[in-house]
């Protein structure tokens, strides 16, 4: 089970939407580097200037307009013939660096140890190259749990909602960023597995 299950209904809701940005002129390439910019901006302003807990408020409202960004590059792409070779690898590329920059303010928050933020942040990387390389061998493009992207961004947006409500996290949450690499790692594994089982 993953989050990513839902977003065919997620889409429906989004279509409306998708319809006025294309009578606007607006292109999926233009939405795919705007989601991915302002993560950049948001994850490097939330570590290097350490506003507060309250700033973290912030995470949890763009992790929600970043999924709906990410779906609706998609739905642009898909439904108004804007597919494209370079659409194709700024998606894969700037999600990466997206989701890198939103875990990176996670490494200065207590009880969170540093090194095991940045494992976290390799791994979900090679989820998604893992995902990604499956039509290099015959397959499909995998987004199999349980702890795919849409998972990640839930999981860190709860975080982050905790920490700027309460104003600090409890101790025994170290643990969660070493779980979470297990999970990544885990989600690795099935996605090589299912994309050499769809290659035959």
């Amino acid at each position: 089970m993953s989050i990513y299950s839902l977003k065919p209904k997620f889409q429906a809701l989004l279509r409306p939407a998708v319809r006025r940005l294309h009578a606007m002129g607006v292109t999926a390439n233009q939405v795919t580097v705007f989601a991915c910019a302002v993560s950049i901006a948001l994850g490097i302003w939330l570590y290097v200037a350490a506003p507060g807990p309250a700033a973290f408020l912030l995470l949890p409202l763009w992790l929600f307009l970043r999924m709906a960004l990410n779906a609706v590059d998609g739905m642009l792409a898909r439904e108004f013939g804007q597919q494209s070779k370079l659409g194709a690898y700024l998606n894969e590329l700037t999600d990466v660096i997206a989701d890198a920059a939103l875990a990176l303010p996670f490494a200065a928050v207590a009880p969170f140890a540093p090194v095991w933020v940045a494992t976290f942040v390799v791994l979900a990387g090679l989820s998604e190259f893992a995902g990604a390389l499956g039509p290099t061998v015959g397959g499909t493009r995998r987004y199999d749990g349980p702890m795919g992207k849409s998972d990640r961004a839930f999981v860190l947006g709860a975080v982050a909602l905790w920490l700027g409500i309460a104003g600090l996290l409890p101790a025994w949450m170290a643990w969660l960023f070493p779980l979470l690499c297990l999970l990544v790692a885990a989600t690795i594994v099935r996605r090589v597995r299912n994309g050499l089982r769809d290659a035959g």
